[in-house]
């Protein structure tokens, strides 16, 4: 099966950037007496249960809607905590809704309670994302736990990650999660591993989806890579209307021409192209600002985009990892889904000032619809 990027339904425009929204999960009213939280999570069978695939598939369709691609069983979806059952369903879902704007998705090796070796986590992982691929969606490549855990180099990053890459078609992209999202990332991708990897593999890999909420080092890592053709997906919740938007070009640039990926093209440059948990919470606000780029209207892009920024900086406050939390409350304002709660309650890490905040400022950014 092949997914082709189409453009928004109703004859809306096309985004110009390659933009996809990373999305929670919804689960059903009467969770609560399931029991489970961040001290005491439930399993991944028990978990798959009390999903609401309705409403979680309403998101999908909404975010497509908007001439987004949908970015499927990664941390947004507490990939970490659904494990394999509910992603591998969730991917099923996704390739059976047909999006009009594709699909992508997270690859990892939580088919496995464990592996012991990293030979098993480069089969693991392939094997996920050749699925991944076979359901018509784009792999990227999550982070492996294992690596941090065991203290890996930058040479066994670079041979595990070219192993799995050799097994695979592409295209694909590598994720790289700061520690600030998961603790257990904490040195990932050490020395020059990323960009050894990125250059080996330009054939396949289309670049990385980057998760650091550092802005000037994306740009410098953009720039680099677009020399080969790849982008740089940003994840960076802080500061995305000044990556999308980019610089012009500087004198000399040899960074023109297009990307294309599964059918969709769109022109390079100087900007970074978006793969955000924040476009769950401001679909509405970014796809117009950024139909407003493309037309060449900065200003009005900017103005649509700063209160969505806003937006999304109070919902990813630190603890960052928590901002799960914010979505699911904005959805629920929204009247996407009957309530706020998050798998494993990780929705009780916010306090009540949180959820006013995000309340205000959604007003501001005009996502609450007639609200």
């Amino acid at each position: 099966m092949s997914a082709v990027f189409q453009g928004p339904s109703g004859g809306v425009a096309p985004l110009p950037r390659i933009c996809f929204a990373a999305l929670h999960v919804v689960v059903r009213d009467g969770y609560a007496q399931a029991g489970h939280s961040i001290e005491s999570p439930g399993s991944a069978r028990e978990i798959e249960h009390w999903i609401d695939w309705q409403a979680t598939a309403g998101l999908r369709r909404y975010v497509d809607s908007l001439g987004f691609g949908v970015a499927e069983a990664m941390d947004t979806a507490q990939r970490f905590e659904i494990g394999w059952p509910s992603a591998r369903r969730l991917i099923e879902l996704c390739a059976s809704l047909e999006l009009r704007n594709g699909f992508v998705a997270g690859a990892g090796s939580d088919q496995f309670d464990a592996v012991g070796s990293n030979t098993e986590l480069i089969d693991a992982v392939a094997e996920q994302a050749e699925f991944i691929t076979e359901s018509g969606g784009v792999p990227v490549l999550l982070p492996m736990p294992r690596l941090t855990a065991t203290g890996a180099s930058e040479r066994e990053y670079v041979d595990v990650y070219g192993s799995i890459i050799d097994q695979l078609e592409g295209p694909l992209f590598l994720h790289w999660l700061g520690e600030m999202f998961h603790p257990a990332m904490r040195g990932y991708f050490p020395g020059n591993s990323l960009e050894r990897i990125l250059a080996r593999h330009a054939d396949k890999v289309r670049g990385v989806k980057l998760s650091l909420l550092d802005e000037e080092f994306e740009v410098r890592l953009r720039r680099r890579i677009a020399m080969r053709g790849q982008i740089v997906l940003t994840g960076d919740d802080y500061h995305f209307a000044r990556l999308l938007e980019g610089q012009p070009p500087a004198r000399g640039s040899r960074v023109s021409g297009t990307f294309e990926l599964k059918g969709r093209r769109v022109a390079m440059g100087d900007f970074s192209h978006a793969l955000l948990g924040a476009f769950d919470a401001v679909a509405e606000p970014a796809a117009a600002a950024l139909r407003a780029l493309g037309d060449g209207d900065v200003v009005r892009y900017r103005e649509l985009m700063g209160p969505a920024e806003a937006l999304a900086r109070f919902i990813f406050q630190p603890p960052t990892r928590h901002y799960k939390a914010g979505l699911a409350y904005h959805a629920w304002l929204r009247g996407l889904q009957d309530n706020w709660m998050l798998v494993n309650r990780e929705d009780l890490a916010r306090d009540e000032a949180y959820y006013r905040g995000v309340a205000s400022l959604a007003r501001r950014a005009g996502t609450l619809g007639d609200d």
